[in-house]
């Protein structure tokens, strides 16, 4: 009786750990950058901020906690929301790196604040709030993909090109394979949407990704849409 008591209390300490935002776990971060011509041109349209179309660039999605399983937490700590305050110093670069393309026109706050509640708390062992956006920008800066597609003549030109050719590009220039995911334009094309890159569980260094992002709406060829 005394050994199932202690094993229920531990039991218990961990549950009200995970609760409070001390014991999550997880095993890498997908980085997330989306093409903003493949957001813009599928029939659900977009809107760019209320500071002004954002540059021709790729842009942040998110920073995810990911396990080996391919399957994710989410909205680890109810009670850590999103904070201006908190990262004003990072709010300019924010705004740069991590546009807002939803609609109605906003100034990137309320993605900021999904992209904490829903990922960044799942990670609060590791990085507190200003860290996770920080680490976030950090990533951007290092990986730039466009630089190294069009290193590669890969271009935004409305051309097609192969999965194949985007990963070799991109695993040339940063040492490891990335996940592409595509969506659909208004005329039915495939294209590229988005690139995951995996990062450790420090929210710092480039590793293999142990599983790949599903990417069934991607057809062998895929275009790179202008923006």
């Amino acid at each position: 009786m005394e050994f199932k008591n202690s094993t229920f209390i531990k039991l218990l300490i961990v549950q009200c750990l995970s609760v409070f935002g001390l014991a999550q776990n997880f095993d890498f971060f997908y980085f997330v950058q989306q093409w903003p011509g493949s957001y813009c041109d599928t029939q659900r349209n977009c809107c760019y901020p209320t500071t002004g179309k954002p540059d021709t660039d790729f842009g942040i999605h998110g920073l995810w906690p990911n396990y080996n399983d391919g399957s994710y937490p989410s909205n680890c700590d109810p009670n850590s929301p999103f904070k201006q305050s908190t990262v004003s110093d990072l709010i300019s670069n924010l705004q740069k790196s991590w546009p807002t393309l939803a609609c109605p026109s906003g100034n990137g706050l309320s993605f900021w604040s999904h992209e904490w509640v829903k990922h960044g708390t799942c990670s609060e062992a590791v990085l507190d709030q200003h860290g996770y956006f920080k680490s976030a920008l950090k990533l951007k800066a290092q990986i730039d993909l466009l630089q190294i597609l069009l290193g590669a003549g890969i271009n935004p030109d409305g051309g097609s090109y192969s999965i194949s050719s985007i990963q070799n590009a991109v695993r040339n220039a940063i040492g490891s394979t990335p996940g592409i995911e595509c969506n659909v334009d208004a005329s039915g094309n495939s294209q590229l949407y988005q690139v995951y890159i995996c990062i450790d569980t420090s929210g710092s260094s480039i590793i293999e990704c142990p599983i790949m992002p599903n990417s069934d709406r991607c057809d062998s060829a895929i275009v790179f849409p202008a923006f």
